[in-house]
């Protein structure tokens, strides 16, 4: 037995807003920890054959969100391993229930300017589209961030390097799980 094997147990669930790093420091994770990464919003475009923004144009959020749900639900039947979530999935309290029935959830929470500066850069969000990045996520921190605070574990991870977040990231769960740290 190696000093990861408890976090290996049950799926790890990253939660946070837009461009804070749940697919990219989720992948890294899911290799520290020698478990599968899932990313929930491939695994949607899979599923509906189209691309999120295409799904947003066609049918709306709603049916985005309930897709969403039904994915994340397939997925925490499987067995354990890292998932990212979309930045709006933890906010439907169905969604929220199953994976904290299901999994250990972790918010990763960096500070706003950061964020805008790195969802800035790329053009592939729906729901940043002709917007201001800062003005969004300051509504989506408003909106979202007291669903966030249920997650079971909360990691600040600062403009730091993935690796770096990903070491606070296992330090924060195996002090969630009461296991010795690293």
């Amino acid at each position: 037995m190696d000093r990861y094997d408890p976090l290996r147990r049950r799926t790890i669930v990253l939660v946070g807003l837009m461009g804070v790093g749940k697919s990219s420091v989720g992948r890294r994770l899911a290799n520290a920890l020698g478990l599968p990464f899932r990313d929930a919003d491939t695994e949607v475009e899979a599923a509906a054959g189209r691309t999120i923004p295409e799904i947003f144009a066609e049918l709306g959020e709603p049916a985005f969100r309930d897709g969403e749900r039904r994915v994340i639900s397939r997925l925490l039947e499987g067995p354990p391993h890292v998932m990212a979530t979309g930045g709006g999935a933890f906010q439907s309290p169905e969604t929220r229930a199953l994976i904290k029935q299901k999994a250990v959830s972790v918010w990763l929470k960096t500070d706003l300017h950061v964020l805008a500066r790195r969802v800035g850069r790329k053009d592939n969000r729906p729901l940043l589209a002709g917007k201001d990045p800062m003005e969004v996520l300051r509504a989506q921190a408003a909106a979202r961030y007291p669903a966030y605070a249920e997650a079971d574990v909360t990691v600040e991870t600062g403009d730091t390097a993935h690796q770096v977040a990903v070491g606070q990231i296992i330090r924060a769960l195996q002090a969630h799980l009461g296991e010795p740290a690293e």
